[in-house]
């Protein structure tokens, strides 16, 4: 399946039936937006102890614990195939409760962020709320890295050198996802993305929850916020059980690989 939240997009593998063996090669070939299909991150749904287990690659093949995205795609299509409201999915970042959130939307709960540093983690031990980077951003765990950076104008920023450059800061040693944030008002956030092993991306969930966290910490916004991104706006919600997330989604097409074309890949 191809599905995309706010321009985000995904390929969904679908094995709760029959096991599927995803390599990082095949992640990365399936990734390849001229000669294979093109995703932002790739998830395998297989059977779990909940309604369904996600797993999510990265384009470059890497793994990620988390995409929040991909999570409310998914959960739609699940609970339009289910005819049920509400869904609990386990990922590596634990069991994520999903639900229907009326007007074609849908909302996931990402969990309680991490704070500390070495949750997030962070190579040493040091204040998450201003890192010692130029630019003091926060860094924040989601079921993966984040590092969010508040600026006067979020559009004046060269995204492409900018997130390439502090994906790898020595800080973070598994990589990091890098945002670019201005406050447009109250409660009302502007958001730009660059994803560890992806690059710019239109949207990124596991990023706007990152953002809105890191943006109540530093007291710029309340623990409700619209965060308006590239390919259009989320609603983040910190709450005491979590940081819930709604917008909407897509399904785009099913598709079938060729023998061919996986024979050509292993």
């Amino acid at each position: 399946m191809k599905m995309h939240g706010l321009g985000n997009d995904f390929v969904v593998v679908d094995a709760r039936l029959r096991a599927v063996e995803i390599t990082a090669e095949l992640a990365r070939a399936l990734g390849d937006r001229h000669r294979g299909v093109g995703f932002d991150q790739l998830a395998v749904i297989t059977q779990g102890a909940a309604d369904a287990h996600l797993t999510f690659f990265n384009a470059d093949g890497s793994t990620s614990a988390a995409c929040g995205n991909a999570t409310r795609c998914i959960a739609r299509c699940l609970m339009d195939e289910t005819g049920r409201e509400a869904l609990t999915l386990t990922t590596d970042r634990g069991h994520l409760a999903v639900r229907d959130a009326g007007r074609g939307l849908t909302s996931v709960n990402m969990g309680l962020p991490q704070l500390n540093w070495d949750e997030i983690p962070l190579a040493e031990e040091i204040d998450t709320l201003e890192l010692p980077i130029e630019g003091a951003p926060t860094a924040t765990g989601m079921g993966n890295p984040h590092c969010s950076f508040f600026v006067e104008d979020a559009e004046a920023v060269a995204l492409e050198q900018f997130g390439l450059r502090y994906e790898h800061h020595p800080l973070y040693p598994q990589r990091t996802n890098v945002q670019v944030v201005s406050v447009l008002g109250d409660n009302h956030l502007r958001m730009r993305v660059w994803e560890r092993g992806v690059g710019v991306t239109l949207a990124s969930g596991s990023s706007s929850c990152a953002v809105a966290v890191a943006a109540a910490r530093r007291g710029l916004t309340g623990r409700s916020v619209r965060i308006d991104l590239d390919g259009g706006t989320l609603q983040i919600d910190w709450r005491e059980d979590g940081v819930w997330k709604t917008g909407p989604t897509a399904h785009v097409f099913d598709g079938v690989l060729t023998a061919a074309w996986l024979e050509g890949v292993t």
